[in-house]
């Protein structure tokens, strides 16, 4: 079943997005981008529909049976992992596709797509890149939580894809109170540091031969002696918990010289780099090319910074304006919303898979002292070419 044709021929697109309660400002962020996507893209015949959600699965239930009442096409939104579950059962029974800007991949299915930033891709990002600079043993240190665990599931499953192991996990407690236990034994200092001593001792006892003071001399420097099990370390938390974790893998004798570290798109924020264990440590994040025009033309439009997710409403808008100008005859279905070819948006290359899914192109993003540097430039395609949704 598919809706039916607007009698006018204008093509009816609903945003659901929550303009009041907690979360109005990221709604009308949502909102406020789609309408500058609406400028670049759509042509007379699109026509945006706003329907406020309040944040809910009860409000988004009745905004999605609102927005089919009105003829809606397709529906854009909502936010929130809920409030995506409770509008699937209208979205299925209208036969209308609805793109959602969560991050749950348990909300894919049937009618409804998941257009947020999946963990699953940003992990297999960073897996494709330990594989290119042949880090094959990874270690993962990650709070015990439904977020850090699904890192480890992911790593579980993809690093064996590019002949890479889990060879640590490691789980801390989410409020960091028995962090520097756990880094201890991911370290295996005291194992590290035993074996130290006895190669100490052993040299002593040989006597004052040049040479075991030469070797004596060298030990000086060091807190522990042998390799850890791993040459990278899968870091999945943010702020100062991040750091904290970086500085006691230091303190631990992990030094970010011969391991390196490895994060989420959680670490895309400003000043990482004044810890200094994390300077060098990677990670992966949208095309910053693309989202810094995106945030300037926002700043320019509204005289304010863009809010968290403000992109995935240009994005969505713009790809629903896009399939609307299309030939298709049913330019809303299930084959031209999952296009394999993908589209680029403003936050870089992406493609709805059948199964739901998101799938990215993601930059790769080295901290440094003063920001962050991009090592590996985002793709541009997912194959020979792709629809773009940036303005001109």
């Amino acid at each position: 079943m598919s809706p039916a044709p607007d009698p006018a021929g204008l093509d009816r697109i609903a945003l659901l997005v929550p303009l009041t309660g907690p979360s109005s400002a990221i709604g009308q962020g949502l909102l406020n981008a789609a309408q500058m996507a609406l400028f670049d893209a759509a042509d007379d015949k699109f026509v945006l529909q706003v329907y406020d959600t309040r944040g809910t699965p009860d409000g988004a239930a009745e905004a999605a049976a609102l927005a089919v009442s009105h003829g809606a096409r397709l529906i854009l939104g909502p936010l929130f992992a809920a409030e995506a579950k409770a509008v699937a059962p209208q979205a299925d029974a209208a036969g209308v596709k609805a793109i959602s800007f969560s991050t749950d991949p348990s909300v894919a299915g049937g009618s409804v797509y998941v257009m947020g930033f999946l963990v699953s891709e940003q992990v297999r990002a960073m897996v494709d890149y330990a594989a290119s600079r042949g880090l094959s043993r990874i270690a993962v240190l990650a709070p015990n939580t439904v977020y850090g665990q699904s890192v480890t599931d992911t790593l579980t499953t993809a690093l064996p894809e590019v002949g890479a192991q889990l060879t640590r996990v490691a789980y801390f407690d989410p409020t960091g109170s028995d962090l520097e236990d756990v880094v201890r034994r991911l370290a295996d200092f005291d194992r590290r540091r035993d074996a130290l001593e006895r190669q100490r001792a052993e040299l002593a006892a040989r006597g004052d031969d040049e040479v075991s003071q030469l070797a004596l001399k060298r030990l000086e420097r060091l807190e522990t002696t042998g390799d850890v099990e791993f040459d990278a370390v899968f870091i999945p938390e943010q702020g100062a918990r991040l750091a904290q974790a970086a500085s006691l893998l230091s303190l631990f004798d992990v030094e970010p010289g011969r391991v390196q570290l490895l994060g989420t798109m959680l670490w895309n924020t400003p000043g990482l780099g004044r810890e200094p264990a994390l300077i060098g440590a990677v990670y992966p994040a949208p095309d910053p090319v693309a989202n810094r025009d995106f945030a300037m033309r926002y700043r320019q439009v509204y005289n304010a910074n863009p809010p968290p997710l403000a992109t995935h409403g240009y994005d969505a808008a713009a790809l629903a304006a896009v399939l609307a100008r299309s030939d298709a005859a049913m330019p809303f279905g299930a084959d031209a919303v999952t296009n394999p070819v993908g589209f680029a948006g403003v936050d870089g290359i992406f493609r709805l898979g059948t199964d739901g899914l998101a799938q990215r192109g993601f930059a790769i993003m080295q901290i440094s002292r003063d920001g962050a540097d991009v090592i590996r430039p985002a793709p541009t395609t997912f194959a020979p070419a792709q629809v773009s949704l940036a303005r001109p």
